[in-house]
Formats: structure tokens, sequence, C-alpha cells
């Protein structure tokens, strides 16, 4: 009796190329850490190729440096470009504001959110479930681990439907509503070429230690006010 036939795997096309570029980078990982690419190298202006199994057993050695590298840095969320690979990959993770910061964490409508993963990730904005039917925008300051230093005001859509798998690859399609549906757009901007600061008001853009000199706890409409732009 013959055995029967393996059952496919979600990502089956293994690509030794890109598998060994991916490896010899990994090899580079001081204490599991990666450098952060930062804004003007090419690798973020292009689109990341989708995700399809070139890394084969490699992927969870992947995720667990981005991991790793987005809380070192310390961020919310990291997509593969930031690290040299141009691959349709993230990962999230928000542990949310700390205790003594109800009020902004209810204005960001921002919760915890768990370690999680997004292949191949795609977006639309939607209505904000319970709130009628007008897609919402919000704008806050935002920041970037490869614009190190700066933020600015930027606005998101309030709610989006997330359509990606995970890293298993199954298929995850969710609405999300507040910071980590702004998360998402950053992380999937990232894999599209896009940084933050190509949709930010510019007049906003901040130092870090200016905006917390400044603007820390200041409502983006009072922002824009002082610093002459409109807010969504």
């Amino acid at each position: 009796m013959s055995e029967p036939a393996p059952r496919p795997t979600a990502w089956e096309t293994v690509d030794p190329r890109v598998r060994d570029h991916v490896a010899a980078l990994l090899a580079t990982a001081q204490d599991g850490v990666l450098p952060v690419v930062q804004a003007g190298h090419p690798v973020l202006r292009r689109p990341a190729q989708p995700y399809t199994g070139q890394l084969g057993d490699l992927l969870p050695e992947l995720l667990d440096v981005m991991r790793a590298t987005m809380l070192a840095a310390p961020g919310v969320g990291l997509a593969a470009p930031q690290v040299g690979i141009g691959l349709r990959i993230a990962v999230l993770h928000d542990p949310g504001f700390p205790p003594g910061y109800e009020d902004a964490a209810a204005e960001r409508e921002r919760l915890p959110l768990a370690h999680r993963t997004i292949v191949n990730p795609r977006y639309e904005a939607v209505p904000t479930p319970g709130e009628g039917p007008d897609v919402e925008r919000r704008s806050f300051y935002e920041g970037c681990l490869s614009v190190a230093g700066y933020q600015a005001v930027t606005a998101r859509h309030r709610s989006v439907r997330l359509v990606a798998q995970d890293e298993h690859g199954r298929p995850v399609d969710e609405v999300l509503t507040g910071w980590t549906a702004r998360i998402v757009q950053h992380e999937t901007d990232h894999l599209d070429g896009t940084l933050y600061v190509d949709r930010a008001e510019l007049r906003s853009l901040a130092s870090n230690s200016t905006f917390a000199s400044l603007w820390g706890g200041v409502a983006t409409a009072d922002v824009g006010r002082v610093l002459g732009f409109d807010v969504a």
C-alpha cells in the first residue's frame, strides 16, 4: 500500500537565492538584532515581493530576529524592508500606554496588541463598526524606526479591513480600529515603498525632543492651529 501524498503547505516555492541572502543577513545579527535601515536606502522605496515560500524553514528565524529588532528599537511594528529584506512580511506588537496615560489611550483608541505576523497584507478603509456609514480619518503624531529621531502629524483611516496571511499561511480577514489600524497601515505602506513622511503634514515635523517638550499631551488640532495646518 502506498503512502498518501503529502498535503501541500501554504507556501512551496523556496528560492535558494533569496534564502541564501536572508541567511547571510541573519548571520550578521548581534544578540539576535539587526540594524534598522534608514530613510534614503533604496530598499525602503521598492515595493516588496509577495511572500510565496522563498525562505522555507528559515522563516521562523527571520520572524524571531524581526521581533527582537522591533522590541529593541523599541517600536510597535517592523516590516521586512526595514532590515533590508524586500519581502511582504511584517511583525506587530504594541504594549499600549503605561498606567497614568488613560486619556491619551482613549483618544488614540490604543489597546495592547499581542505579537502577530502579517504576510502579504493589504488594507482598505471602511466605516468604523457601529459609528455610521462614513469613512473617518484621524490625525496624530507618528514616528518611524527608519526615520529615526523625528515625528510628524499623519492622517490615517480610523478603521481598515486587513486581508493577509499569518506566518503559517492561514488567511486573515478582519476589521481593525484605532491605533492598531494605524500600525497596520504604517507597516503595509512600508511594503509598498511608502514612508509615513509621504503622508505626513510636514509643517508638524519635530525632533523627538521637541515633540516631548512642546507637543506631548497637546491636542492635534491645537498643534495645527499653532503651526499653521489643517487637521483631519
